[in-house]
Order: C-alpha cells, then structure tokens, then sequence
C-alpha cells in the first residue's frame, strides 16, 4: 500500500451533461482522483473533508486516493476470517510445510471464536478440520472443500466479526482464551498456548502493515498466558550413568534397536536436535581412529506432512535452526561418540546419498519410529 503526503486539491469543476454534475478533483502523488455529487454542498463538504485530513498530516492512499483513516475504516469492514485467509495466501510460497502447519492450527483455534455474540456452529470438530485442512491450507485448494466442510465455512463466513470489531478487548481476550483450550474443551500445553499466540501476533502485525489497523491491538492488551516451564527439573536429567544403561538397552532391543543407538548417542554427547541427526551424513563426520571428533552439522530433515509441502513429500530438508540457509554449526565430540558412529558405519554402512540413520526402506526416520524404540527401551527392566 502505497502512501503520500503529496497531495494536492483542485476547484470543484460542473459538469452540467452529467447527473452528478459536480466533481470533486485532487492528486495523491500526481495521480488524479475524483468523486461526483448530486448537489455542490455535498461536493463542498466532501472536499472540505478530505482537506482537512491532509492538513492534519493524514497520508492519502495513490491507489484509491483516500486517507488513511477512510482506508482503514473501509479495510475494517472485512472479516477475520477473510483476513486470516488472505494472510495465508500472501505467507504461503515463503514457509516451509512445518511453519504453514502451525499458523493453520492456530488461526484454525481463533477463528471460531471471532464470531458474533452467541454465535456457536453445531459441530466444533468439523468446523475446526474444514478451517484446518482447507481454508488455512492453500494446497487443499485445489479441489472444492466437501460438502459438510463448505457447509461450516458458509456459516463462519456469515457469522465471523469484521476486522474492527477485533479492537474490543474483551473480543481479543475471547480469542486468545480459546487457544487454551482443546478442541474437546480441556486445557491446551503451555507450549502449544505460547505458539498459537506467536502466530495469531504476527497475522495482527502483517495486518497492520496492510492498513486494517493503525496499531496491533494485543499491544497492551492485559491477558496472562498460562506459563511455560522453562527451567529444567534436575530430577529428571539422567546422569552419564543412567544414560549409558539406556543406550545399552536401546542396542539390545530385536529389530531396529542397534541401528538407532548411534542415534540417541549423537542426541545426548553432541545435543543434537531429531532433525540434525536424521540428516547427518558421512561427509559431515570427522571420526579419527582415537581422541575427539568433530560433526559439522548443515540441516535436518523434519516431518512436515505431505499436504503442507510443495512436492507432496511428507520430509522437507530445513537449514538449522535460526541460522542462515547455508549456515553450518561446528560440533566436536567425545571419544565414546566418535567410537559409536565409527561402529555404525562399519556395520550398517551408509544410505547412497550418505546418510547415516535411515529406516528399513532407506527411507527418513520418522519421529514415531524411534520415539517408539525409546519407549521400549526405557520399559525394560
């Protein structure tokens, strides 16, 4: 949205050929703007207007000619819902799948309570899955959303509350009270709470950038989140010892368990992420015949689902967290580590693009694959 200062006005012209005989004339930025009127008092009062808000510093729109509170005023007149929707059309081709996954499950959450007073759709949970996997998710359309879903989009549609009625407070707070809560009606992690919320600011941020609001509305607002529990409890920090005994009974499980033990030694010696381990590859491995080794970490590879990525590939390869795409995080590690992956590769060599971890298919592991291993393991006597 272009804005400017550069405005300039021009006597009311009539035009004695036309219904609305007079015309109201002014520039934003050298482009010519008018309105007509029935009578010249209306012409007179609606240029009496617009000068006002230009001499009490108002920045005029180039592209309708308005200023910027009629602009915004007009914007206000759209709903949350589309507005949501626009925001995930404008986001969608610069977020990986993992990222359109949580902005959908969050404004999937709030949308249905920015609706009417005493508006309620009578099924929760199909609403919720038609916002979730179609109206928040641009691949799914594609095809028509099925009936039962439009069905509870036609409703939102006519129930949701325009954009500037999301001032209100005591709407906001409605809001992001439902993110506490599951679909279910019981309360919602910390975690999950804290994320929603991050999401649904930056809608309100993108929103403000685009003229529907002058500032952000949950600037201020006085609402407590429930809290995260970051600090980390001792008593539930395993010690060398209790580790060393778990990745003992992860090498002897049947099946897949010695495959993954390099792998839950790469998460504790090297604190690797999942993701990281999933995606190291041999290249990336300094493994000398004794002493320290070092790990050069590049990517890791997360579970997006196949109906929030490009390619319909249920993996996308991601660059490590909160760097650079081509940034790269230099890891030296212990003997013992350097001693498990050296053994790994000896044993169950490498998939042909390198990686290391793999599941029986060659295939990326997935997190309920080992996520089931640990539990095994931790179950054994």
């Amino acid at each position: 949205m272009a804005m400017s200062y550069k405005v300039r006005f021009w006597d009311i012209r009539e035009r004695s050929d036309r219904r609305k005989g007079f015309e109201v004339r002014w520039t934003v930025n050298g482009r010519e703007k008018s309105e007509s009127f029935l009578t010249k008092g209306l012409a007179e009062s609606r240029r009496a207007k617009l000068m006002t808000a230009a001499r009490e510093g108002e920045p005029f729109d180039a592209r309708t000619g308005l200023p910027a509170s009629e602009l915004r005023a007009l914007k206000q007149r759209t709903t949350w819902y589309v507005l949501a929707r626009e925001y995930i059309e404008q986001r969608w081709d610069r977020t990986p799948g993992n990222t359109r996954r949580t902005l959908a499950d969050a404004l999937a959450t709030i949308t249905p309570a920015f609706v009417e007073p005493g508006a309620s759709y009578r099924a929760p949970r199909v609403l919720r899955r038609a916002l979730y996997s179609w109206a928040f998710n641009k691949n799914a359309w594609k095809v028509d959303a099925s009936e039962e879903w439009q069905a509870a989009l036609d409703w939102l549609q006519r129930h949701s509350l325009p954009v500037g009625e999301l001032d209100d407070p005591d709407v906001l707070r409605r809001g992001l009270d439902a993110l506490c809560r599951k679909v279910d009606g019981t309360a919602a992690a910390a975690k999950t709470v804290k994320r929603k919320k991050a999401a649904v600011n930056e809608v309100f941020g993108v929103a403000v950038e685009r003229g529907y609001f002058a500032q952000n509305p949950l600037i201020g607002l006085r609402w407590t989140a429930p809290e995260v529990a970051d600090e980390v409890d001792p008593d539930c920090v395993p010690n060398p010892a209790q580790v060393a005994r778990m990745l003992a009974a992860v090498r002897a499980l049947p099946g897949r368990g010695p495959h993954l033990y390099a792998f839950f030694g790469c998460m504790y010696y090297a604190a690797m992420r999942p993701a990281e381990v999933i995606h190291l590859q041999k290249s990336q491995c300094r493994l000398p015949a004794s002493g320290w080794g070092l790990l050069n970490l590049k990517g890791g590879v997360v579970t997006a689902g196949k109906e929030w990525t490009d390619d319909g590939a249920v993996h996308e390869i991601h660059s490590l967290k909160r760097r650079a795409v081509k940034a790269t995080r230099p890891v030296p590690i212990p003997p013992v580590l350097v001693r498990m992956l050296r053994e790994h590769i000896g044993s169950f060599g490498v998939a042909p693009d390198g990686r290391l971890f793999r599941n029986a298919a060659g295939n990326y592991i997935d997190a309920s694959a080992y996520g089931i291993t640990w539990g095994r393991a931790r179950a054994r006597p």
